[in-house]
């Protein structure tokens, strides 16, 4: 049998002890001193920073794996397909996979399925780091992470990655020659990966990539490093899809892309004839992509064939099919208990009472079935609000750029109106103001010309993609929700029922925040958002890291909140469902598109070049 993978018993006992012990602590365990290589002691605020630093990572403080992996390799170590068995995960002493079977077949595109914070992305990282015993034939490449500051272009960045990469597999192409000779099995799949990058058009095929993630001529040739975070994910991202690696691990990428891009990668990875494994919340997306679906559930992983829509049907078929054998298994049981306890003291039927409870016997020592576990849905909702006579919010030719610049205006004699109805849907590519179009309803920017008229009593809620860094990474939700708001509460049972009510229970509430899933912090914001009570909610990419059921929630919450919304979003699926009016932001103006959001859509796709 093929060696198990997993890190040593000694450090894995000590490292869940260890973890056992922060999480009843609720806090991080490295104390002020010296630095490691002997330098002078750190404050809190940077042992803050690194605490957090090592969070994301998923290390401790020695800089060790806080995951326990364990699985064993089924599939031949030549083979493009990767089969495990015995797969189990653990994270901080948590479960998050026990005892389950990941077949990853090369050519097919897999969705990966689950509630925020069942370990998606964690499961990722294991994956990339070779925790799992993956062969080394098979290159892995994981995106979770933007591009280094450099002072590499956009382009340079990806060309120079991909001439890495080249090098990397000559290296191995010699070292395999040297080890195991001209014959070894691993040669074939080299040269095939070295013939498919194709030095000679490495910038002809990079270009056409990063235009399609939304680069421009200007920004293509733009240094790493006096990029936006967004834009650097980009850059990873375009690195990604063009070294194309065996065995490529995408986490939520079109987190930091407009609508776009986002039909542009749909089509692109459409045609992705490698192994993809994709953790996206975009119900449209997930069905325009994915070949099969992979559900992280229950501590388990459970395939199914098809797009997300043939994986709801066919679990849906499944489960309501469970549940009748359960409720024909509890009849019978109840049946023959009835029978048993009727039977007396008379021979004949005591025999048969005996006879019966051997049925009974049999079917538990079998397994008797279980009923449906259903997934947990939360119905957060915003709080009832003041209603304000129009014009609540009114933008009147309004000019503006950040430069004071005429030549350089995003917008020139905009006219654009909010009210208490308003359900606005802002679409359009990257950097033509979409973000910057909220925060002149806010008031954060002010217009060269032109006039802003907000009602005297209007309450402005803003969710952004930069919300969750007011959040305490290295304190848990209930003590930063309670001390932020301690005039509001010091009962943790109050604050235990107000993150609640937005999904985020039991031991998330007390664990780092540092330790959750971006899914799950994006929670404590809405909960911190909805105590503010605003009449207005401007809402900036809302759906990022939240899984399906609660975008559907969200998606509820805004369509029965009486007060106003704008949203900017690239979740099809929740502009499908909650906009009335859309506006296409573009040519330093903004106009409503007359269709429905999903024949933008169409627009878009015929557009698109790969």
């Amino acid at each position: 049998m093929p060696p198990v993978s997993s890190s040593k018993a000694k450090r894995d006992a000590k490292r869940v002890e260890r973890e056992n012990k922060k999480l009843e602590a609720g806090k991080t365990v490295r104390k002020l001193g010296k630095s490691k290589d002997g330098g002078e002691e750190k404050d809190e605020g940077e042992i803050a920073a690194e605490n957090v630093a090592a969070m994301k990572l998923q290390q401790d403080e020695e800089g060790i794996s806080d995951r326990v992996v364990t699985g064993v390799l089924d599939s031949l170590k030549t083979s493009r397909d990767i089969k495990l068995s015995s797969v189990s995960l653990l994270f901080h002493g948590k479960v998050l996979i026990q005892d389950s079977i990941l077949e990853l077949n090369y050519g097919r595109r897999y969705g990966l399925l689950g509630e925020n914070g069942c370990g998606k992305s964690t499961f990722l990282k294991a994956l990339a780091a070779r925790e799992f015993p993956i062969p080394e034939a098979i290159d892995v490449y994981l995106l979770d992470e933007p591009a280094e500051n450099s002072d590499y272009s956009a382009l340079e960045y990806v060309v120079r990655e991909a001439e890495n990469e080249l090098k990397r597999l000559e290296e191995l192409v010699e070292k395999i020659i040297i080890d195991e000779g001209p014959e070894s099995d691993y040669l074939e799949q080299l040269y095939e990966r070295m013939d498919s990058l194709d030095p000679d058009t490495f910038e002809t095929r990079a270009a056409i990539i990063l235009v399609g993630l939304g680069f421009n001529k200007d920004t293509i040739q733009k240094k790493t490093k006096d990029m936006s975070g967004g834009w650097k994910m980009r850059v990873a991202l375009a690195k990604a899809l063009f070294v194309k690696p065996t065995l490529l691990l995408l986490d939520d990428p079109t987190a930091h892309l407009d609508l776009e891009a986002c039909v542009w990668l749909e089509e692109y990875l459409k045609r992705f004839d490698r192994t993809l494994v994709l953790i996206s919340h975009s119900h449209d997306f997930l069905n325009g992509v994915c070949t099969n679906m992979i559900d992280m559930r229950l501590q388990k992983l459970t395939a199914y064939g098809g797009n997300y829509d043939s994986y709801a049907k066919t679990r849906s078929e499944l489960e309501t099919n469970q549940m009748k054998q359960y409720h024909k298994q509890q009849e019978e049981i109840a049946h023959i208990k009835k029978f048993i306890a009727s039977a007396g003291t008379y021979a004949n039927l005591v025999r048969q009472a005996k006879s019966r409870q051997k049925i009974i016997d049999k079917m538990e020592a079998d397994g008797l079935i279980q009923p449906v576990v259903p997934d947990r849905v939360f119905s957060f909702r915003f709080q009832e609000v003041e209603r304000l006579p129009p014009p609540v919010l009114a933008f009147d030719e309004i000019s503006f750029s950040y430069d004071g610049n005429p030549e350089h205006n995003l917008y020139e004699n905009l006219n654009f109106g909010v009210d208490m109805d308003s359900r606005i849907a802002l679409v359009g590519p990257n950097g033509v103001g979409k973000s910057t179009l909220l925060k002149i309803m806010t008031g954060d920017l002010t217009p060269q010309g032109g006039r802003v008229s907000r009602h005297t009593h209007v309450k402005l809620g803003v969710y952004s993609q930069h919300s969750q860094d007011q959040l305490d990474l290295t304190k848990c939700a209930l003590e930063f929700v309670r001390e932020r708001y301690s005039h509001i509460s010091q009962d943790f049972q109050y604050w235990r029922g107000q993150l609640g009510r937005y999904g985020l229970t039991g031991d998330g509430q007390k664990a780092q925040m540092g330790t959750l899933s971006e899914g799950q912090r994006s929670r404590v914001v809405f909960a911190l958002l909805a105590l503010e009570a605003p009449n207005i909610l401007l809402l900036d990419e809302p759906t990022n890291g939240l899984d399906i059921p609660t975008i559907d929630s969200l998606a509820e919450a805004i369509n029965s909140f009486n007060g106003g919304v704008v949203v900017v979003s690239h979740d099809f699926r929740l502009l499908d469902r909650i906009a009335q009016d859309i506006f296409v932001v573009e040519n330093k103006t903004a106009y409503r598109w007359d269709g429905s959001i999903l024949e933008y859509k169409n627009k878009l796709a015929k557009n698109v070049v790969l």
